[in-house]
Parts: C-alpha cells; structure tokens; sequence
C-alpha cells in the first residue's frame, strides 16, 4: 500500500514545503510498523502495548515538524 500511495503523496507534500528526507523518516518508521504487527494479537492488546509509543511517537512528530533541521542534521554532514 505504501509502495502505491508515496509516489502519489510524494508530490503534495513536498509541494507544501516539508523537506523529503523528514518524510522518507516518516515513512520508514511506517513500514517498520506496519511489518511487526502480528495476526494472532487482538485489536484491543496491540492498542493497550503501542499507547506509550504512538504518544512518543507524536512527540517526536511535533519536534520533527517545528525543528527540521534535526532530521537534516546528519545527513548534512556528508
């Protein structure tokens, strides 16, 4: 899903001014996610354990989102 939605996302967003190396971190986060979740978990146990990091990880989208320069940084140095 991901491999046919970013080609199409792609565009807008970088369009609305957010760097694409902050999004491409988005999106890989979002596949790392998307691969861990297991078949035979419930809805409502997989919400209970992910909580505490979708909390962290909005933080960290906040952060990300007022202070780019923190995605750019390292990549910066090369």
């Amino acid at each position: 899903m991901i491999i046919l939605t970013v080609p199409i996302v792609f565009p807008v967003v970088t369009r609305l001014g957010f760097d694409p190396v902050w999004f491409g971190v988005i999106i890989v986060m979002t596949v790392f996610v998307i691969k861990s979740v297991a078949q035979d978990v419930t809805f409502s146990s997989i919400f209970k354990g992910v909580l505490p990091f979708i909390a962290t990880d909005i933080l960290r989208l906040v952060i990300l989102i007022a202070f780019p320069i923190i995605a750019l940084w390292l990549p910066g140095l090369l």
